[in-house]
């Protein structure tokens, strides 16, 4: 009834059909030829083991409907050809040693040359090439590389502070920029900011510093009242500062640690004017203990310092007066703990003594340490012990005495137990600081001879000191160099006429002698007569000044028994001083000490009554003097 429908329809409405016919399968055909393909391949896998019986049942697939609409032959083997390559393998899996491409290497030997694998890379150091930075002649006090590992900053006991950029050196290896950011103290620690755009820098004195990238100063911390006891009540410190860090999460604060027992943190916002939080340290006795170092965790919410007492104390960022942790005896009485650092993971701590250990605490167990390593010399305040990158490693370098004849070397420790996994020979004099750069895979080791070392792998190290070791010297091409001639216009008029060239030396001579140019203070006056002309000068000397602006009729002349002769005359014609004192005692004058009176009364008229005659005539070198 279906179909008479259908036809009607179709010719109703003037066509053949409503498009292409169903395609129709033979179920019953596609399953025969499925198993006998199954049963082929079976076979064929078993092959190899002829002892064992195979049993293949020939089972006969129930016959299907006779509703199953039919396939034709060549559409049916098609169908099987592409079941047959969509299918698994069916039968148990052959032994490896019957596969194909088998070298005789088991699983086993797999897994054991993997962990050697794990185990070169949890001991691989980037070592292989060196390049050196000279920073001056004096110790390498302060390492700091910007989060980029584009920028290198260090300083040293020469009050200098350089600038490196890997990407801008060639292979002179040159700074670009070195400055004396606190004149006459030595650098104690330099340390980029999370994100790379300030450098605080800690120097032998009670003020830090906060730079840019470029060198350029920001701001300058305030100091504190020396004469106030209670040091709450001061805006800074007071003493020389010890340590300081960058906060790893708060942009813009960092904490500073001094002799003064404070440990404080600062805002650079707030431009230096007064601190922000305040933290005594004490030993057991409740004395005043002095932080030798400081750092903050990597999470930033624990503070921690080593004193001189060998003490260890934690805050917690909002607690400001009670410790969280705190150790006694840590290390030494009296030895000032270089370094104490976290780990990437927050879990232990790494303090670097000043009684020639190192010791690695857990903050799980904090009374006592989980491993020490001991015999590692240590006579430099800031002498640094770093996790490596991985968190596997640990990184210190030794001192050497002079005289020892020994090597400074930098000596690589595993985090579990302390044990030295490598030394590694760096240089004739003591390594104090060293940094193992995440991004970079290198380490910066800076020693106590003044050079900075850079140790790389080519294969396993990106950028740093790759970028300007293949950097040639650009030699300066002449060609570029601008020749000024001199024109010489010898009819020219003066204000167009070039002055001649004269000798440099003639030249720093004039200079010399002009004070302006030249920036020489003017010579002290002499006692008598003066030198150079300045007490001659009129008006040169405060009595000149009083008598030129007071005493207008005197004159202040060099000579004086030439200034005291010029008013001779006067005195005889008009006695204005002295004489008209005397004139009741006339003839006969007090100064008179003459043999006779007529001596005295000839003489009376002399100024102070001298005992000279009229008639006698003067010697000649007497009157040699008033011509």
């Amino acid at each position: 009834m279906a179909d008479s429908d259908g036809d009607e329809m179709q010719k109703l409405m003037g066509f053949g059909g409503f498009g292409k016919q169903a395609r129709k399968f033979d179920l019953q055909a596609i399953f025969e030829e499925t198993r006998r393909n199954a049963q082929k391949r079976s076979r064929k896998n078993l092959q190899t083991e002829p002892e064992k019986d195979v049993n293949i049942t020939n089972e006969v697939i129930p016959p299907v409907a006779e509703s199953t609409p039919t396939l034709s032959a060549s559409e049916a083997e098609k169908s099987a050809g592409e079941d047959n390559d969509d299918d698994d393998v069916i039968g148990p899996p052959l032994p490896p040693s019957m596969l194909p491409g088998y070298t005789g290497e088991s699983k086993d030997d797999e897994d054991d040359s993997e962990s050697e694998e794990e185990e070169d890379d949890r001991t691989f150091i980037p070592a292989t090439h060196e390049i050196t930075l000279n920073h001056g002649a004096k110790p390498v006090s302060a390492l700091a590389l910007d989060p980029s590992g584009a920028r290198l900053i260090t300083g040293s006991y020469d009050f200098e502070m350089r600038l490196w950029d890997f990407a801008g050196m060639d292979n002179a290896l040159q700074s670009f920029r070195h400055l004396t950011p606190c004149e006459c103290h030595h650098m104690m620690n330099v340390q980029y900011s999370s994100t790379g755009e300030n450098v605080l820098v800690v120097s032998a004195n009670s003020q830090a510093k906060v730079f840019d990238r470029d060198g350029h100063e920001i701001l300058e911390c305030i100091k504190g009242d020396q004469y106030l006891r209670d040091m709450y009540n001061t805006t800074g410190h007071t003493a020389m500062l010890t340590g300081g860090c960058w906060h790893p999460k708060v942009k813009g604060e960092f904490m500073t640690c001094s002799q003064d027992g404070t440990v404080r943190t600062w805002e650079v916002r707030g431009e230096g004017k007064k601190c922000k939080t305040v933290r005594k340290c004490k030993d057991k006795s409740g004395r005043r203990a002095q932080p030798t170092s400081c750092c903050y965790s990597r999470d930033g919410k624990l503070l921690a310092t080593a004193c001189n007492d060998g003490s260890i104390m934690l805050w917690a960022e909002k607690m400001k007066v009670h410790t969280t942790h705190l150790v006694r005896g840590a290390h030494t009485h009296g030895s000032d703990t270089s370094s104490i650092t976290f780990s990437h993971d927050n879990l232990n701590i790494c303090t670097r003594g000043g009684d020639d250990t190192v010791k690695l605490w857990d903050l799980r167990k904090f009374k006592h340490p989980i491993a020490t390593a001991s015999d590692l010399d240590n006579i430099f305040p800031m002498t640094d012990c770093v996790f490596s990158p991985d968190d596997k490693l640990l990184v210190t370098g030794i001192s050497v005495r002079k005289d020892e004849g020994q090597q400074g070397k930098l000596v690589f420790l595993d985090r579990t137990d302390l044990e030295v996994v490598n030394e590694l020979p760096v240089c004739q004099s003591s390594v104090i600081r060293c940094i193992w750069h995440p991004k970079l895979n290198q380490i910066i080791v800076g020693s106590a001879d003044g050079n900075v070392k850079v140790l790389y792998d080519p294969d396993r190290s990106a950028r740093g000191a790759k970028l300007c070791v293949v950097k040639k010297r650009r030699k300066q091409n002449h060609a570029e160099v601008f020749i000024r001639h001199k024109i010489i216009t010898p009819y020219s008029l003066p204000m167009y006429r070039e002055d001649r060239e004269r000798s440099t030396k003639k030249q720093m001579e004039k200079d010399r002698k002009d004070h302006v140019k030249s920036r020489r203070p003017q010579p002290p006056l002499a006692t008598r007569g003066g030198a150079g002309g300045r007490l001659q000068a009129h008006g040169s000397t405060l009595a000149s000044f009083i008598m030129k602006n007071i005493a207008k009729d005197t004159a202040d002349d060099a000579n004086a028994r030439e200034a005291i002769l010029r008013h001779a005359d006067d005195a005889v014609a008009k006695p204005k001083w002295i004489s008209h004192a005397y004139a009741k005692t006339q003839p006969n004058t007090i100064f008179n000490t003459g043999e006779s009176d007529e001596s005295e009364d000839e003489n009376s008229h002399v100024i102070g009554g001298g005992n000279k005659k009229p008639e006698e005539e003067e010697p000649a070198w007497k009157k040699a003097k008033f011509t």
